[in-house]
């Protein structure tokens, strides 16, 4: 056929006698006018003028302003688009329905859709340059395109042309478009006026993109790439090269903020308060949440609505274009000019559907769509669930910054509770939001499937729906058993966690007993426990996933085989498979509905909890703080005879000290004013109605030092906090005086009103009162910063507090200095420690009020001296500051200016001590016996080696070790490798991107080759027998196909007559081999889900034993290398993931591989030729996967590691409410918690965005690859049944595509905790085994206890330098023998050797005749006993304490109780023997913990003691128990007593003095004293 413009099948195309318009062909030629005046104009401005114009317009970051009614335009240039393809198919279409080339029916709509493209394209490039000027060409087009349009449409409709023709309905359409974008240009320039107005309008870029911070840009892109996330290329690709960091995500958008959605939700919660009546009934949170999130909610059900109606679209398509592929042959070509207009042929809109190629690209468009607006409805709810956990945790905060004291002490509120409300309570809540669309588009979508299934199938419809309904409940109980199962387990690993934190803080201990593997079995009983747990939770979610993957094929089954045997009509090939890919799409909903629906219950709870939470007591208004409360009378008087000149002359001093020198305080005039706090008839109360602090008058003198006195118990603290208002008052008044408002006027003037400074900054330093609670209180950061506590950095004032408090020895001994992490997540400090920078804090702040309560409780006399004279007396009285001291400490009350004594709640006495000793006699005498007591224990303390240094000690033994770290391969070393220069980027680059297979074969072994086996072979069996089920249905509704008329009478429906009886039965005989295989695949379903569970069980309880063990038997130097914190994480958070969270990982993998290969391999299959199409696509999916894997996992870890500073910060807030609220740093800490809000949600929506963006790709793959599978079909001359068979499959492969590569990513994620304990099981362990065996080992060894020490050498590794260097000694037996020298001399190490505990590389230990480093470590340390510095008990019974192996009789238990002077304490108890120890003994006293350790060492009645520093840590009267006891009841054993105190060996038979490392000195106690300059007799003369 000749190619022309308008046709050569007619003489008259080109005429124009009937009028020049009456020519449809010059009609057709008149719309191309327009589009290639766009195109003339556009090209040379796109492409030569751009250069120049675009390098003078600085745009930051891609992002620009929108012109008016950017989103309509871009919807509407889509739907242009859309249109123009249906004219360009019905061009095509029509032109096969004539004689000749009619290029005139398709090419003026194939120019219009490039003229459409290159319209936005242009209009993006001037948006980008915010140029509105060059719109005019645009606004020029759609007016030319409109008229040409509707030139066209008036033909039309004059030729009498209506809606049944296809042309005239598009060129309607087409009409109304142009007529639209016409009216948003014609809005551009009313708006922007820059076109035909004088003054055109300038505007500026939004609020947050001239903030260069903001990096997060989806609300500021265009449409298309909003639609497709093309704004995080940079940011995915990019993450190959170099880790995302947090500089690399930025800042919020203002909109996203917690701030800006704390605001909007407070301001519709106040409103539901002011709603309700009832004050007492709480505002509904549900109605709050909805007026502020209500909007995006909506938007986003829209966008699901529209994305579950076109998801119908691939069933009704694929049953389309196999019913025409099996009529095309039938076709009747005889009404070829039956609908002839202007020459040309008009088509119908049914005829167009009806042609196959025609609905592939319909069907490729509606998947694209359909993905594009399930994306966008995803994208909607998370951000909008982002943006309600960020309010809601700022709402929590503000709670919890107004919680009454009572509240959190009277345990209405604790801290457990808080931490579950913002790490459980707010996430349900957001997961809710999350499937919330879900809950009204679900129901949506299972009535329209029904609906389609019964128009196609019929009745035996119903019954396959049924089943699935039937089936919905199952699923949901199984889904609350599972959350129920979840809840057990979790108990379970919580208790086996304790037991193991246990073993491994006692662990030294435990070696030296030999009862490790008591302990670890222990732990193990527990585990099994848990284990069970597991195996019930895996044994439900295989329920569940088997239900999930056996639920259609059931559904098919039944409505198949019914339909064989009900209907009258033979199922065709388009029917059965267009209502397979039903079934398909109802599934989903079903599964998810039950997971919907315990969401929604979870949500119900949650907000209940929080309603409770919001409800919840308030502290009282403490207006009086800001001194609002009228002052007290004789204040008042003293404000008027206060000098002007005073005021003139510190004019303009505050500013000038607050900025130049932040931390000078101003001098203050003592004489104007006395009284810094009154309390006045004060009844006070914790909350119960019942008065704590009762009749209260006290005076706290301004500028003086008061002392507040009392026994335990009798409410001094309580008296601060009342001052403090966080106690709730009864009745009574506190008055703060109101002076440092008159120090900082500016003018001379004393008026209250004429202060110039604002509000806030007058507040920032005056009525904040440093105080530093009783139990201390530290902030997850560094020394400096929990000292500085927000104040500016003052080097000088800084050096003089450390020094006051005695820190430096301390920070000396830390890592990093001051820089060095503290508090929970950091370096655990010791009690002391903690609260000498509590004190520091206090002091370094610059108030005028020092609240101190009970400092000096933790530390020892030196520190507590030098802490009052340099700190309180010099420091803070020097500075003329107020402060209150609550001490027990007696002998400091001579210091006191104002002394107040308290008994049970009430003053007792308020005064100097003068007016006390005058006064009140008897209590002054009383004070006096409590301070001679206390000098008594002074001079004990003295005596001893002071706790502080022992702290210190403690300190550095944490980090003794850290020379050794070098050797230790770090395990985390490879991941911190960061190579600085570019040419080592590569080698990061491979080692990020891998995937850990040989973890993945680890983890695999783990679980056992049978299993795995299992594993494998069924899942292969299973896929192969569905696609044989599919094969099966295509065989078999594709039956008989050869012959003619009896297929065309199939085709049409008709019934069967009496003589197709032979065609029934052949049609039925597939039934039974359709039963058989569907029967296979539902039992093979069953089993993959349960191996692939159980598998996972297995894996888990095999690498759980071996870390254990391993662990366990480690070496004691591991655990002076390793940090405890490290080894706990691994039982802990690694255990977690390999228990719960691979599994289920692993077996969507597996599944969603093997669909996607076994739907590729049937489309192969099918039409060979895919395979063509297939190379650019499968190298398109690995470039996709491949970046989004890396930039994945940095996502993730931004997530989860901005999400535990989120978390600490809300616990540590609760924990230090009363320091915060004292200091008045609400602001500061609200400010802080906004931020980490933020942070954590940016990581947040970066991952879910990165989600979105592989999500779009992998759609859009899929829907390619539809696409090609369809056209193929069509080329190809395959049957129709199996061409309905690949679509089908094809329509599987977008559902899993996206799903392969988000599992590959979380196993990469997951595998790093199988790697993580895999590097603790190469530890190597202890040799238990010994040379000797035990038989030869005698019964009674040792029997007698002689030790003989031959040219010993010790070192603790390979690596590193001997501690212990040719020691040479000789013990007789039942010999007291004292081992002493200086810090670091040996002493322990040589204690440890008698264990064989540490590498013994020469020399030997020889008792009674057996050299110990031949014997089984287990005999060996089960015969000899130690007690250690540090007394261990472990949670259980006393029983469990003396004696684990339950070897002893119950009367030698008592006895050693009776010997170590705990009888009759343990006899009180209730249970005796059996009594409960808390966790690390924490219900008995030191002292006490330490003879419980005595008895233990009695109980193994061995002829060997150690006694390694025993009496380090207990008290005199203890120390002299022990010491008793050692000399009676081990009046016939060995002791060997390593002295910290020389005192306490002076009356020992033999002394070993060692010096770094060597024995220097070995002699009886009084002949080494005889000589004078003995190492021994300088030790015990400076110890004195």
């Amino acid at each position: 056929m000749a190619l022309s413009f308008c046709g050569n099948d007619r003489g008259n195309a080109y005429s124009v006698d009937n009028g020049v318009l009456d020519n449809g062909c010059f009609v057709d030629a008149l719309n191309l006018v327009p589009h290639v005046f766009l195109l003339f104009i556009t090209f040379p401005i796109l492409f030569i003028g751009w250069g120049s114009q675009s390098s003078k317009v600085q745009i930051h970051h891609n992002t620009w302003l929108h012109f008016p009614g950017h989103n309509l335009r871009w919807i509407l240039t889509f739907t242009l688009l859309f249109v123009h393809v249906c004219e360009i198919a019905e061009g095509i279409v029509s032109n096969t329905r004539m004689g000749s080339y009619h290029l005139h029916l398709f090419m003026p709509a194939l120019m219009g859709f490039i003229a459409a493209t290159t319209s936005v394209v242009y209009y993006h490039n001037i948006e980008t340059a915010n140029f509105p000027k060059l719109l005019l060409a645009l606004f020029i087009y759609w007016i030319l395109a409109f008229f040409t349009k509707m030139i066209k449409l008036w033909k039309f409709a004059e030729a009498k042309l209506g809606v049944n023709e296809l042309r005239f309905c598009i060129t309607a359409v087409l009409v109304v478009l142009y007529g639209l974008l016409m009216a948003v240009e014609i809005n551009v320039i009313r708006v922007r006026k820059y076109v035909f107005f004088a003054n055109p309008q300038r505007v500026k870029p939004p609020e947050d993109l001239q903030d260069l911070g903001v990096r997060f840009l989806q609300p500021f892109v265009n449409l298309l790439s909003k639609a497709t996330y093309w704004w995080m290329n940079p940011l995915i690709i990019g993450a190959h090269k170099r880790p995302i960091e947090l500089k690399k995500i930025g800042k919020l958008p203002i909109a996203m903020r917690a701030l800006t959605n704390y605001m909007r939700l407070k301001d519709s919660y106040e409103e539901q308060r002011q709603k309700t009546e009832d004050p007492e009934k709480s505002p509904s949170i549900w109605k709050s949440m909805y007026r502020a999130f209500g909007g995006p909610i909506l938007l986003s059900s829209t966008f699901r609505y529209m994305a579950d109606l076109l998801g119908f679209a691939g069933p009704l398509c694929i049953s389309g274009i196999v019913e025409n592929l099996h009529n095309s042959a039938n076709i009747d070509r005889t009404n070829k000019t039956a609908n002839m207009t202007f020459g040309v042929y008009f088509m119908s809109s049914t005829e167009l559907l009806k042609n196959t190629s025609v609905l592939a690209v319909l069907l490729f468009l509606a998947l694209v769509l359909q993905r594009t607006f399930l994306q966008a409805s995803y994208y909607v709810t998370i951000e909008t669930g982002i943006n309600l956990r960020g309010a809601l945790l700022a709402m929590i905060y503000n709670k919890i910054l107004r919680l009454s004291t009572s509240n959190m002490s009277m345990g209405e509120m604790t801290l457990g509770q808080i931490n579950n409300l913002v790490a459980i309570e707010t996430n349900q809540l957001m997961w809710f939001l999350f499937l919330c669309p879900n809950l009204w588009a679900m129901p949506v979508q299972i009535i329209m499937g029904v609906i389609l299934l019964y128009y196609l199938l019929g009745n035996s419809a119903l019954i396959g729906a049924g089943v699935i309904l039937l089936l919905a409940p199952v699923q949901y109980l199984i889904a609350t058993k599972l959350a129920d199962t979840q809840k057990s387990t979790l108990d379970y690993s919580t208790d086996r966690l304790k037991k193991t934190t246990e073993i491994l803080k006692g662990i030294k201990l435990l070696k030296l007993y030999a009862w490790e593997n008591i302990f670890c079995d222990r732990v193990e009983e527990t585990r099994g426990k848990e284990l069970t747990s597991l195996k019930t939770f895996a044994l439900y979610t295989s329920m569940s996933i088997f239900l999930n993957a056996a639920i259609p094929i059931a559904a098919v089954l039944a409505t198949f085989v019914t339909h064989a045997y009900i209907e009258e009509v033979r199922l065709s090939p388009d029917k059965a498979f267009a209502s397979l890919a039903l079934f398909h799409i109802l599934v989903t909903p079903l599964f998810l509905l039950s997971t919907v629906v315990r969401f929604a219950v979870k949500a119900l709870v949650s907000v209940q909890k929080l309603s409770e939470f919001l409800q919840s007591d308030e502290i009282g208004d403490d207006s009086w703080r800001n001194g609002e409360m009228p002052m007290s009378p004789e204040v008042c008087k003293k404000y008027k005879y206060q000098e002007n000149t005073k005021a003139i002359n510190r004019k303009g001093r505050y500013r000038m000290d607050n900025y130049e020198q932040p931390m000078r305080r101003q001098l203050r005039p003592t004489e104007t004013e006395d009284v810094a706090v009154e309390v006045n008839d004060g009844f006070f109360t914790w909350g119960s109605n019942l008065s704590t602090l009762s009749d209260i008058n006290i005076r706290i003198p301004t500028g003086q030092l008061t002392m507040i006195v009392g026994q335990v118990g009798c409410g001094k603290s309580s008296l601060l906090l009342a001052m403090l208002g966080e106690m709730q008052t009864i009745s009574g008044k506190v008055y703060w005086s109101k002076l440092p408002d008159y120090e900082i006027l500016f003018d001379g003037s004393i008026s209250g009103h004429d202060t110039c400074l604002s509000h806030e900054e007058q507040s920032k330093n005056r009525y904040s009162v440093a105080y530093a609670a009783q139990k201390s209180w530290l902030l997850n950061a560094t020394v400096e910063e929990n000292i500085t506590f927000g104040s500016p950095f003052n080097k000088q004032r800084y050096k003089e507090v450390i020094d006051a408090c005695s820190l430096q020895p301390d920070i000396d001994l830390l890592p990093f200095g001051d820089q060095t992490e503290i508090g929970e997540r950091g370096i655990n400090l010791s009690g002391g420690q903690r609260q000498r920078i509590c004190v520091a804090r206090a002091l370094y702040q610059n108030t005028n009020i020092v609240f101190l309560d009970d400092p000096f409780s933790a530390l020892d006399i030196h520190l507590s001296d030098h802490l009052m004279q340099e700190g309180i007396l010099k420091f803070l009285q020097d500075d003329k500051r107020t402060v209150v001291l609550v001490t027990h400490k007696l002998q400091y009350l001579i210091h006191a200016d104002w002394i107040i004594a308290m008994k049970d709640g009430s003053v007792l006495r308020e005064g100097t001590l003068k007016d006390i000793q005058t006064h009140d006699v008897e209590l002054y005498e009383h004070w006096k016996t409590l301070m001679n007591r206390q000098d008594q224990e002074l001079e004990k303390e003295t005596e001893m080696e002071s706790q502080t240094t022992l702290e210190r000690k403690t300190l550095r033994r944490a980090f003794y070790s850290r020379e050794a770290k070098n050797h230790v391969d770090d395990e985390d070393e490879e991941e911190e490798v960061e190579e600085e220069d570019d040419d080592n980027m590569s080698t990061t680059t491979s080692r990020r991107s891998k995937i850990q297979w040989k973890m993945c074969c680890r983890y695999l072994s783990s679980g056992g080759f049978l299993m795995v086996f299992l594993m494998v072979s069924s899942k292969l069996a299973k896929h192969s027998v569905m696609v044989a089920i599919d094969y099966c249905l295509a065989d078999w509704t594709s039956l008989k196909r050869h012959n003619q008329s009896l297929n065309d009478s199939f085709v049409n429906s008709t019934n069967y007559t009496q003589n197709d009886d032979t065609q029934i039965a052949q049609h039925r005989s597939y039934v039974p081999v359709f039963i058989i295989l569907c029967g296979a695949a539902i039992a093979l379903c069953l089993i993959t889900s349960l191996t692939v569970e159980f598998l996972g069980v297995a894996a888990a309880t095999n690498l759980h034993h071996n870390l254990l063990n391993k662990i366990i038997h480690a070496p004691i130097r591991f655990f002076d290398v390793t940090p405890l914190g490290q080894i706990l994480n691994r039982f802990s958070a690694d255990t977690n993931i390999i228990d719960q969270h691979i599994p289920p990982t692993l077996e969507s993998l597996t599944r969603s591989t093997l669909l996607c290969l076994s739907a590729i391999g049937v489309i192969a299959f099918v039409t060979p030729t895919f395979l063509i199409a297939l190379v650019p696509l499968a190298v398109a999916f690995y470039f996709i996967q491949k970046y989004f894997r890396v930039a994945s996992k940095d996502l993730q870890d931004l997530d989860d590691s901005t999400q535990l500073p989120l978390l600490c910060h809300f616990s540590e807030t609760a924990e230090g409410l009363t320091t915060i609220r004292a200091f008045r740093h609400e602001a500061r800490f609200k400010q802080r918690m906004l931020e980490l809000t933020d942070t954590n949600n940016t990581a947040y929506l970066f991952l879910s965005a990165a989600n979105r963006w592989l999500e779009v790709r992998t759609d859009y793959l899929g829907a390619v690859i539809v696409l090609t599978a369809a056209v193929a079909a069509i080329w190809s001359t395959s049957e129709s049944g199996l061409v309905g068979l690949g679509l089908t499959y094809a329509l599987t492969v977008t559902n899993y595509l996206n799903w392969v590569v988000r599992n590959l990513a979380d196993l990469e994620v997951q595998m790093a905790a199988v790697k993580k304990v895999n590097s603790f099981l190469s530890t190597e362990s202890e040799n238990y085994e010994g040379s000797m065996d035990v038989s030869q080992v005698p019964e009674d060894w040792p029997q007698h206890g002689e030790i003989k020490i031959h040219d010993l050498c010790v070192r603790y590794d390979s690596n590193l330098k001997p501690v212990l260097k040719q020691v040479n000694a000789h013990i007789n037996p039942g010999q007291k023998v004292g081992i002493c020298g200086r810090t670091g001399s040996g002493k322990s190490s040589l204690s440890l050797a008698f264990f064989n505990m540490v590498d013994v590389f020469e020399g030997k230990i020889v008792i009674d005749g057996i050299d110990i480093c031949k014997l089984p470590l287990q005999t060996l340390r089960s015969r000899l006993s130690i007690i250690l510095q540090d007394p261990v008990l472990f949670s259980g019974s006393i029983r469990l304490n003396l004696d684990p192996e339950h070897t002893c009789t119950d009367d030698r238990l008592w006895e050693a109780l009776e010997i170590a002077q705990l009888k009759n304490m343990v006899k009180a108890l209730p249970g005796g023997l059996d009594a409960v120890v808390t966790e690390g003994g924490e219900n008995f006293s030191v002292g006490q913990r330490q003879l419980f350790c005595l008895a233990r060492a009695f109980v193994r009645k061995s002829s060997i003691l150690i006694m390694d520093e025993a009496t380090a840590s207990i008290d005199m009267a203890t120390e002299n128990i022990l010491q008793k006891v050692v000399m009676t009841a081990f009046a016939d054993r060995t002791v060997v007593t390593i002295a910290h105190l020389v005192s306490s060996i002076l009356e020992a038979e033999q002394v070993l003095v060692f010096s770094s490392g060597t024995l220097v000195e070995s002699d009886s106690a009084p002949n080494l004293l005889a000589q004078e300059n003995s190492l021994f007799s300088i030790l015990v003369r400076t110890h004195k």
